[in-house]
């Protein structure tokens, strides 16, 4: 029987998101300036063989569901080889991706054959122009072509949309219609300040609220359905719909009291919260020789003072203001 993991509030953590670069192929403005960020020197991302290591420690510890983010994960090299070795650890029993999709395509039939457990393919428009503004590239053929290709493997996906006032509002009653012939779960994400600026508005105008009642103004049979256990997303039901449809209250916070899951970061460090600023650079640890008994110990520390949510963490940030990318904290 696997080891179960808790932190002070009683919440078990059982999955890690992992980010395995800051880089990415778009320039989405929700999420990095025009000009992009600074990227690291991959001396200071973890090596392959450092998330291996982080991986099997983790996983000895009760850790049995990874994600792996970016950045955009497929932009780094040999991917699919760590993919390997992570389905190889004992106690990992799921791997997910989040994904932009532009440089998916031709990893989809190793991805059905490793086993992946889901795909989140981020994806704010199914509008060409639209998805031009929105991450500053022309890409979205590609995007598009990915969700075909994964409903062709039938490799469950997640369709991610970050709802935007004045961006994408047109796209929520189409997007929502994908779910009438397609197995996937629709997913709206109310936007965070996390684009290496800070927040775009004063206030948040499309509250996960505001959301639900948009969509039932078109689909007055929506119906709320149970949530599965840990989920961030409030989930809805239409009849007769293959698919169903998620809404994430990221900036809001609702669902901080059942969250069970950790980030790490491309530069190796831990974060509990979404919202704090960083906890414990594993990165470091590792170089400086740290035997394995010593991280486990750090990292007990660092669970056992989580923030009790998102507002917590926030408050306790050494660098009060959030301007951070969400490419360097990985989704």
């Amino acid at each position: 029987m696997q080891q179960q993991l808790f932190d002070n509030h009683g919440r078990p953590i059982n999955y890690l998101r992992l980010a395995v670069t800051d880089r990415c192929n778009l320039r989405c403005f929700y999420c990095m300036p025009e000009e992009g960020i600074h990227y690291l020197p991959k001396k200071e991302l973890l090596t392959f063989e450092e998330i291996e290591r982080l991986v099997t420690l983790m996983a000895s510890m009760g850790i049995s569901k990874i994600r792996l983010t970016g950045g955009e994960p497929f932009v780094r090299t040999d991917l699919m080889q760590l993919i390997r070795k992570i389905r190889q650890i004992k106690g990992i029993q799921d791997i997910h991706i989040t994904t932009n999709g532009v440089l998916t395509a031709p990893f989809i039939p190793e991805l059905k054959e490793l086993g992946i457990a889901s795909v989140n393919l981020s994806l704010d428009t199914l509008d060409r122009d639209r998805f031009k503004q929105i991450t500053r590239r022309d890409e979205f053929d590609k995007t598009w072509e990915v969700l075909q290709l994964l409903l062709t493997a039938k490799i469950p996906v997640k369709l991610n949309a970050v709802v935007m006032d004045g961006k994408n509002i047109d796209d929520i009653i189409p997007m929502v219609e994908l779910a009438k012939d397609h197995p996937i779960s629709v997913r709206f994400i109310e936007e965070m300040p996390f684009n290496g600026e800070g927040n775009h508005y004063a206030k948040l105008f499309w509250t996960h609220h505001k959301i639900v009642e948009h969509i039932r103004l078109a689909f007055p049979s929506l119906q709320k359905v149970d949530d599965p256990k840990s989920s961030t997303a409030y989930h809805y039901q239409i009849p007769n719909f293959k698919g169903n449809i998620g809404v994430i209250a990221a900036f809001s916070r609702t669902f901080c009291g059942t969250c069970n899951r950790i980030r790490v970061t491309a530069q190796g460090v831990l974060k509990t919260c979404l919202y704090d600023d960083g906890v414990l650079n594993i990165k470091n640890l590792m170089r400086e020789g740290r035997s394995d008994e010593e991280l486990k110990q750090q990292l007990m520390k660092a669970f056992s003072n989580r923030p009790k949510d998102g507002f917590e963490a926030e408050q306790k940030r050494s660098n009060k203001k959030v301007n951070e990318s969400m490419s360097t904290i990985g989704g």
